[in-house]
């Protein structure tokens, strides 16, 4: 039995849960799963042709890595067995994501629904133990909006949290908060004194050279889904709350969570605990299974490439090109590529891309020009702007990232995108703006548009942003912003209800501040 909070992780984040769904979606759903080897080496074979799972050595032929990204699934509560059948069905949330709901959106409310004891919790080989009553994320959450914490390392998630966090009494929860008080005063001295016995591997084994090792690891996957849900960062090596989601925090933990009953019961939790946010209950009569014709298997085939895709792109609309790529690689007829896409992703899918585009924010110089070509496409596919990636084209010269042009409001821009959690426009940066970037915009433009606005596109700013930023406006005649990536996209997701205006957007991007949630 696990005397500690625990969480499956074939992959530490989260980012790939619609392909590896998707994959289970076309190989294994519908099909027979307890007992049945050939399912599970399908399964896996599939999973490492998609690039999804390392190629290893199955000489033993278990299918045992099949069965480690099934059980990734159903923790998150997004497919079960169905007892009578013993298939593997989808829950509501599960086909949410496969039918092009945001990953980002359904996985936040699995992740927060997410508690202990569930039916995975209890479930053979992980077994934890039952003494834990409790939803780890939301209580983190708590943790992180507690004046006294503010902030929490993995240390002390691995040492202190998953061990003694038991449930969320406000008995117990004041004494976790004691806890690390006194664990940052006093580091491991304050531990018991057969911690590394009491709190060992699942393997049974101690790692007397680091005998917290398998323990950071949890933390550290535990952390990195919390992460997914784009309401906390790390920076510095601290978890905490991005200040643009710091109210919704603050919402979220103001309200228990309600536990959902019957853990023993696999099919009965499963069901409730993949509802998603459209759902009150499951009432699925699933013996009435559809037989699986070539067309349903050619949708299927079809939206696992097309998440794929939309994991990687972001995709505003349905274009022929796009039907002729995904017609390419799913080798299915162009005709019914179309009539799938139109049915299930007639607006494309943007949600799929968010999670990986808002990686990119934080990711410093590791995935910057990564990062400065999606928010073209972002402006070009979402926005409907003439958008250009300059990065390509700089060939020495001072140019921005990305160049704007809106003949239907008649202005161009300029983005400069900066992977970083805490911009401060240094005075490099500023002077860079101030004469060449704007000044010398006809160099690098067709257009002879007036410059609309500047911004600047981050991880998240510093708190004096707005001196340079007036700055630069007061030098130039031309106003700008500071644009947090967590406000990008929540305007992104905005626009999929009503549309922007090219006037709106420059209105929201011409503040001579950072923008907010509540500007857009």
């Amino acid at each position: 039995m696990l005397n500690y909070w625990w969480v499956t992780r074939p992959k530490r984040k989260l980012n790939s849960i619609p392909d590896v769904l998707a994959v289970f979606a076309e190989s294994a759903m519908q099909e027979a799963w307890i007992g049945q080897r050939g399912t599970h080496l399908s399964l896996e074979g599939e999973l490492e042709n998609s690039g999804l799972k390392r190629i290893g050595d199955r000489r033993d032929q278990t299918g045992g890595g099949g069965r480690t990204y099934k059980a990734w699934l159903v923790s998150l509560g997004l497919i079960f067995t169905q007892a009578s059948t013993r298939k593997l069905q989808l829950t509501f949330a599960g086909e949410a994501i496969l039918n092009g709901e945001s990953p980002v959106k359904i996985l936040t409310n699995q992740i927060l629904k997410y508690q202990f004891p569930s039916a995975f919790s209890v479930g053979h080989g992980v077994d934890v133990n039952r003494r834990f009553k409790i939803h780890p994320f939301w209580f983190l959450l708590k943790l992180l909006t507690d004046s006294r914490v503010q902030y929490l390392t993995q240390e002390e998630i691995a040492k202190v949290i998953i061990i003694e966090a038991e449930e969320e009494s406000d008995k117990c929860y004041e004494r976790i908060v004691s806890r690390l008080i006194e664990f940052r005063n006093f580091g491991d001295t304050c531990l018991e004194k057969d911690f590394a016995l009491k709190y060992t591997s699942s393997k049974g084994d101690v790692n007397f050279t680091n005998p917290f090792a398998h323990l950071l690891d949890i933390a550290n996957t535990i952390a990195n889904w919390l992460e997914y849900t784009q309401l906390v960062i790390r920076e510095d090596r601290r978890l905490q709350i991005l200040p643009e989601r710091a109210d919704e925090v603050a919402q979220i933990v103001s309200r228990p969570l309600q536990f959902i009953g019957r853990p023993n019961e696999h099919e009965f939790f499963q069901r409730r605990y993949g509802l998603d946010t459209t759902h009150i209950k499951d009432t699925r009569n699933l013996l009435e299974t559809k037989t699986v014709t070539p067309f349903l298997a050619a949708e299927i085939r079809v939206k696992k490439v097309f998440i794929g895709t939309a994991l990687k792109e972001p995709i505003g609309a349905i274009t022929p090109a796009l039907i002729e790529r995904i017609a390419e690689q799913s080798g299915i007829k162009s005709s019914v590529v179309a009539e799938v896409l139109q049915k299930h992703f007639p607006h494309g899918s943007i949600g799929a891309f968010m999670a990986n585009y808002f990686e990119m924010a934080f990711s410093g110089r590791e995935q910057c020009r990564q990062f400065e070509e999606a928010t073209a496409n972002i402006f070009r596919e979402i926005f409907g702007f003439d958008s250009t990636w300059l990065g390509s084209a700089a060939s020495g010269r001072e140019v921005p990232d990305v160049l704007l042009i809106s003949d239907r409001a008649g202005f161009q821009a300029i983005i400069d995108t900066k992977a970083y959690s805490r911009y401060d426009l240094p005075g490099t940066h500023r002077d860079r703006m101030i004469y060449h970037y704007l000044p010398d915009i006809k160099n690098y433009s067709s257009s002879g548009l007036p410059v609309g606005f500047f911004s600047y596109i981050a991880g998240g700013f510093s708190n004096a942003i707005a001196n340079p930023l007036n700055e630069i406006a007061r030098m130039s005649h031309v106003k700008g912003s500071a644009m947090p990536v967590t406000v990008f996209i929540k305007m992104i997701e905005n626009n999929a209800i009503k549309s922007y205006s090219h006037a709106d957007i420059q209105k929201i991007f011409s503040l001579n501040r950072r923008v907010y949630i509540t500007d857009i």
